[in-house]
């Protein structure tokens, strides 16, 4: 293509009223205006209980037994619906759009229900659309299975996984996020109400924030942005704001220790006696059982921490029943701590910084909120608290590294 491409993410609150679909068509106007060519995708509209969310239409059959692969093809009508919606009202400004499912566009994923990841994108009919001067209106969230010809989901805001995909495979000059919120937010605003838009951030920040709790992108997209370099910006569909600019690892350096505090409700701590397993007094061997058993049932580990005979670890809520078996099956005693919630510190300034841990341990001292737990990476601490103190606890972080004045 002879002129730049520009991916535009709508979400569901974006295309769920005729004020956001006006605001859509503006955005698409401008980028018109100054001669690129724009590739919207589009997610479901609205949230849970409007009528074609994919919530409510999941809802339709929770009743029922169920199929995985029926959820898949009831979870995709969302989009379907959303982009005729979408592409019918362009049309109607006088904009030549034209509606595509995942599979139209050759948007290809593994055989995974609910949760597939893509493998390969066929751009040739994205390519002669825009040859020919329309606008494709994408359905975001699905694609088809290279194993079965099956339509297949990609996971709860999957459509921004989408975007950020066809941003690499049409060498995109931008892949452009808009929701209802005017970018990152160093915090969540409905706890912290000094939270403010971080105006640049880089790539594995706002990987560490999805992986850590914050819903303003998808994870495997972050993924996506880390790896490709591809220019990610997060805006707002109803206001003129800068947004949310994400650059790759080498062009920028924070210029404070932190960035954001996310947090992640409904989790579960065991902390397990390794010496309690007939038959075998060797811990790493046992830790190694444990591992073995929670991965062949799916259960995702987090905060895992091996303490001499014992090992910590923590896993979702909706996990510790599975957790709590796979243990017993082991021979193993252990202790169980629930209604917890993990508060973390993200920001590319602080490795190498001395004090950051003490200063958060002090943070929470002065609150008398108890840490049950640490982990840390180059960029992130995150601490375990109690669910009741989890808000009191990302408040006093995004106080203590004062997240609310503006870095240079």
């Amino acid at each position: 293509m002879t002129k730049p491409v520009v991916v535009m993410k709508f979400g569901g609150t974006s295309v769920a009223t005729e004020e956001g679909r006006f605001a859509l068509a503006q955005r698409i106007k401008k980028v018109q205006s100054e001669d690129k060519l724009p590739v919207v995708v589009v997610s479901a509209m609205g949230r849970k209980g409007m009528p074609y969310a994919t919530d409510t239409l999941l809802g339709l059959v929770q009743d029922f037994p169920q199929s995985e692969r029926e959820n898949d093809a009831l979870a995709s009508v969302g989009e379907i619906i959303s982009s005729i919606v979408v592409a019918g009202g362009l049309r109607a400004r006088g904009i030549d759009a034209l509606a595509l499912t995942g599979p139209d566009c050759g948007i290809y994923a593994t055989d995974t229900a609910q949760n597939a990841v893509i493998t390969e994108i066929h751009t040739h009919k994205i390519l002669g659309i825009l040859r020919d001067g329309g606008v494709p209106i994408v359905c975001g969230f699905q694609a088809i299975s290279q194993d079965s010809g099956a339509i297949v989901t990609l996971g709860r805001g999957g459509s921004d996984t989408t975007a950020c995909a066809l941003g690499v495979s049409l060498n995109a000059e931008a892949v452009e996020i808009y929701s209802d919120v005017d970018g990152v937010m160093t915090a969540d605003p409905r706890i912290v109400k000094d939270a403010r838009v971080v105006g640049t951030i880089r790539a594995d920040e706002l990987y560490q924030m999805a992986q850590m709790g914050s819903k303003i992108v998808h994870t495997p997209a972050a993924e996506l942005a880390l790896k490709s370099g591809v220019a990610l910006y997060v805006k707002n569909t109803y206001t003129e704001h800068e947004g949310t600019c994400v650059v790759d690892m080498a062009s920028y350096r924070p210029g404070a220790v932190a960035t954001a505090v996310v947090h992640t409700h409904d989790v579960s701590r065991f902390i397990v006696n390794l010496a309690t397993a007939e038959g075998c007094s060797n811990h790493l061997k046992n830790q190694t059982a444990i591992y073995n058993a929670l991965a062949e049932n799916c259960i995702s580990l987090d905060m895992f921490t091996p303490a001499d005979s014992k090992l910590l670890f923590t896993v979702a809520s909706s996990s510790t029943k599975r957790a709590e078996k796979c243990l017993a099956d082991l021979g193993f005693s252990y202790r169980l701590s629930t209604q917890l919630s993990k508060v973390t510190l993200i920001g590319a300034g602080m490795h190498g910084v001395v004090g950051v841990i003490a200063k958060i341990s002090t943070s929470l001292l002065s609150e008398n909120i108890d840490i049950y737990q640490v982990t840390d990476s180059n960029t992130t601490i995150s601490v375990l608290v109690a669910s009741v103190d989890c808000d009191r606890a990302v408040a006093a972080l995004h106080s203590t590294f004062n997240l609310g004045a503006t870095h240079a």
